[in-house]
C-alpha cells in the first residue's frame, strides 16, 4: 500500500540565513568554510555553526572498449582505509575548457586509454550535506589503450579491464562500493533505457 500526499499538505523547508562566511583550512583538494547561521530570517534565533568543504568540480567517466569491457582502477583510498575499485576521473581544473575535457585527460592520465564516442549521463551532488561541489559522469566508447600510464608522488593506480556483464555482479558483491561509481552506473542503465540504440550496453 501506498501513500501519496497532497502537495499542499507537505511542508516547505524554508532556507537558513547564513550570518558569516569563513575559510578555516585550506586542505590544496578542498577548503574547510565555518558558516555562522540561524534558521530563515528570523534574527532572534540562536545562530548554529555548520562547516562546509568546498572541493573543485568533480567528472568521472565509464570507458567501454570496443569488446564492451570497462577500464577500472584500483586505487588505495585513505578515507576507508584500503583500496577501492572506481572507474578512472578525478578534479575540474580551471583551465580545463570544460568538464568533458578534465574527464578525457583524467581517463588518459589513470589509464593510457582514448575513446571516440563521448556522452554525458548525468550530475549529481556527492554530498551535499557538508559539500557544495557537483561530480559530472560521461560514457566513452570504443576505447583503446594508446599508452602505458607513468606514475609518480603519491599517485599509485592498478589498471583492470572487466566485461561490462560483470559490473552489476561487481556492485551487489560489494567489489565496487565507491557511492559514485555506483552512480555512475546507474546513470548508465538510464542511458541505455532512452536510448534503443545503446540497449547492448545495459548492465542489467
Amino acid at each position: 500500500m501506498s501513500f501519496l500526499l497532497d502537495k499542499d499538505m507537505v511542508p516547505k523547508v524554508r532556507h537558513w540565513k547564513i550570518v558569516n562566511r569563513e575559510i578555516v583550512a585550506d586542505c590544496k583538494v578542498f577548503t574547510v568554510h565555518k558558516y555562522v547561521t540561524h534558521k530563515h530570517d528570523e534574527g532572534h534565533l540562536p545562530h548554529h555553526d555548520f562547516y562546509v568543504f568546498k572541493p573543485s568540480n568533480w567528472v568521472n567517466l565509464i570507458a567501454v572498449t570496443k569488446d564492451l569491457h570497462v577500464v577500472l582502477v584500483e586505487q588505495y583510498r585513505h578515507g576507508v582505509e584500503t583500496t577501492t575499485l572506481e572507474i578512472p576521473g578525478g578534479m575540474i581544473d580551471a583551465e580545463d575548457e570544460s568538464p568533458l575535457t578534465a574527464g578525457l585527460r583524467e581517463l588518459f592520465e589513470e589509464t593510457g586509454y582514448r575513446g571516440t564516442e563521448t556522452h554525458f549521463l548525468g550530475r549529481n551532488h556527492p554530498n551535499p550535506a557538508i559539500q557544495g561541489n557537483t561530480c559530472d559522469t560521461y560514457l566513452v566508447l570504443n576505447c583503446e589503450q594508446v599508452e602505458i600510464p607513468q606514475f609518480s608522488g603519491t599517485e599509485e593506480i592498478a589498471l583492470s579491464v572487466v566485461p561490462l556483464a560483470k559490473i552489476g555482479g561487481l556492485i551487489k558483491s560489494g567489489a565496487i562500493s565507491h557511492a559514485l561509481v555506483v552512480a555512475a552506473f546507474y546513470y548508465l542503465h538510464r542511458f541505455t533505457l532512452e536510448n534503443p540504440d545503446y540497449a547492448y550496453l545495459n548492465t542489467n
